[in-house]
Protein backbone atom coordinates (compact mmCIF):
# COMPACT_ATOMS: atom_id res chain seq x y z
CA UNK A 1 0.00 0.00 0.00
CA UNK A 2 1.38 3.10 -0.83
CA UNK A 3 0.68 6.50 0.78
CA UNK A 4 -0.07 9.90 -1.76
CA UNK A 5 1.14 12.99 -0.99
CA UNK A 6 -0.99 15.74 -0.22
CA UNK A 7 -1.56 17.68 -3.46
CA UNK A 8 -1.25 14.27 -5.51
CA UNK A 9 -3.15 14.18 -8.62
CA UNK A 10 -5.21 11.31 -8.10
CA UNK A 11 -6.93 13.07 -5.16
CA UNK A 12 -10.19 14.50 -6.21
CA UNK A 13 -10.15 18.17 -4.89
CA UNK A 14 -6.56 18.70 -7.17
CA UNK A 15 -6.17 21.32 -9.76
CA UNK A 16 -8.79 21.88 -12.56
CA UNK A 17 -7.44 21.64 -16.19
CA UNK A 18 -8.99 24.45 -18.05
CA UNK A 19 -8.21 24.21 -22.44
CA UNK A 20 -7.37 27.61 -23.64
CA UNK A 21 -9.28 27.92 -26.28
CA UNK A 22 -12.79 26.91 -24.19
CA UNK A 23 -11.47 30.16 -22.20
CA UNK A 24 -11.39 32.06 -24.42
CA UNK A 25 -14.75 31.39 -26.26
CA UNK A 26 -16.40 31.42 -23.11
CA UNK A 27 -14.72 34.89 -22.52
CA UNK A 28 -15.81 36.27 -25.77
CA UNK A 29 -20.06 35.42 -25.16
CA UNK A 30 -19.95 38.57 -22.95
CA UNK A 31 -21.09 41.44 -23.89
CA UNK A 32 -19.20 44.25 -24.56
CA UNK A 33 -19.29 47.33 -22.03
CA UNK A 34 -17.82 50.86 -20.68
CA UNK A 35 -15.14 51.07 -18.50
CA UNK A 36 -15.79 53.28 -15.09
CA UNK A 37 -13.58 55.72 -16.26
CA UNK A 38 -15.00 55.82 -19.98
CA UNK A 39 -17.94 56.19 -18.91
CA UNK A 40 -16.86 59.01 -16.48
CA UNK A 41 -15.53 60.91 -19.59
CA UNK A 42 -18.99 60.33 -21.46
CA UNK A 43 -21.32 61.41 -18.28
CA UNK A 44 -19.33 64.39 -17.95
CA UNK A 45 -19.84 65.53 -21.50
CA UNK A 46 -23.56 64.81 -20.88
CA UNK A 47 -23.55 66.63 -17.97
CA UNK A 48 -22.15 69.49 -19.89
CA UNK A 49 -24.54 69.37 -22.79
CA UNK A 50 -27.53 68.88 -20.47
CA UNK A 51 -26.50 72.17 -18.58
CA UNK A 52 -26.43 73.89 -22.23
CA UNK A 53 -29.33 73.08 -23.02
CA UNK A 54 -28.43 71.13 -26.10
CA UNK A 55 -29.37 66.66 -24.91
CA UNK A 56 -32.01 65.49 -22.69
CA UNK A 57 -32.10 62.21 -22.85
CA UNK A 58 -29.78 59.31 -23.08
CA UNK A 59 -29.73 55.05 -23.28
CA UNK A 60 -27.13 52.89 -22.87
CA UNK A 61 -26.82 49.29 -25.21
CA UNK A 62 -24.58 46.54 -24.78
CA UNK A 63 -24.56 44.57 -27.58
CA UNK A 64 -21.97 41.42 -28.55
CA UNK A 65 -20.33 43.34 -31.36
CA UNK A 66 -19.60 47.19 -29.40
CA UNK A 67 -21.22 49.19 -26.68
CA UNK A 68 -22.90 52.36 -27.63
CA UNK A 69 -23.73 55.42 -25.75
CA UNK A 70 -27.13 57.27 -27.82
CA UNK A 71 -27.77 61.10 -26.94
CA UNK A 72 -31.48 62.38 -27.27
CA UNK A 73 -32.17 65.61 -27.91
CA UNK A 74 -36.08 64.57 -27.21
CA UNK A 75 -36.90 61.18 -25.61
CA UNK A 76 -39.08 60.51 -28.50
CA UNK A 77 -36.38 61.23 -31.46
CA UNK A 78 -33.80 59.07 -32.96
CA UNK A 79 -30.52 59.59 -31.47
CA UNK A 80 -28.51 62.83 -32.56
CA UNK A 81 -25.56 61.20 -31.44
CA UNK A 82 -23.94 57.85 -30.84
CA UNK A 83 -21.02 57.12 -28.93
CA UNK A 84 -19.52 53.90 -30.02
CA UNK A 85 -16.79 51.60 -28.64
CA UNK A 86 -15.80 48.72 -31.46
CA UNK A 87 -12.94 46.97 -30.13
CA UNK A 88 -12.87 44.84 -32.81
CA UNK A 89 -11.80 48.35 -34.51
CA UNK A 90 -8.85 49.02 -32.10
CA UNK A 91 -5.57 47.88 -34.26
CA UNK A 92 -6.91 49.42 -36.91
CA UNK A 93 -8.77 52.74 -37.11
CA UNK A 94 -9.42 53.33 -33.51
CA UNK A 95 -11.91 51.59 -31.30
CA UNK A 96 -13.86 54.70 -30.41
CA UNK A 97 -16.33 56.48 -33.17
CA UNK A 98 -19.35 59.51 -32.46
CA UNK A 99 -21.46 58.76 -35.28
CA UNK A 100 -24.39 61.80 -36.36
CA UNK A 101 -27.87 61.16 -36.48
CA UNK A 102 -27.76 59.93 -40.42
CA UNK A 103 -24.72 57.44 -39.89
CA UNK A 104 -21.93 59.89 -41.18
CA UNK A 105 -18.58 59.11 -38.41
CA UNK A 106 -18.01 62.59 -37.61
CA UNK A 107 -14.63 61.29 -35.76
CA UNK A 108 -12.65 58.18 -35.10
CA UNK A 109 -9.80 57.52 -32.80
CA UNK A 110 -7.72 55.39 -30.34
CA UNK A 111 -8.72 57.24 -27.03
CA UNK A 112 -11.60 58.01 -26.48
CA UNK A 113 -11.03 61.78 -24.93
CA UNK A 114 -9.58 63.12 -28.18
CA UNK A 115 -12.64 61.42 -29.69
CA UNK A 116 -15.13 63.49 -27.32
CA UNK A 117 -12.89 66.96 -28.22
CA UNK A 118 -15.51 66.79 -31.47
CA UNK A 119 -18.01 68.28 -28.82
CA UNK A 120 -15.75 70.89 -27.50
CA UNK A 121 -17.04 74.30 -28.71
CA UNK A 122 -14.12 76.68 -30.62
CA UNK A 123 -13.62 80.03 -30.05
CA UNK A 124 -15.17 82.06 -33.49
CA UNK A 125 -13.98 85.71 -33.90
CA UNK A 126 -17.23 88.17 -34.54
CA UNK A 127 -16.94 91.25 -35.94
CA UNK A 128 -18.50 94.41 -34.20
Amino acid sequence: MMDRAIGSEDREDSAELIRLNEARHARQNFPITFHRRELDLILKLYGRMVAANEWRDYAIDHLDDRAVFSVFRRTSETPIYRIVKDPSLARKQGAWSVVSAGGLILKRGHELARVLRIFDKSLKLVKA
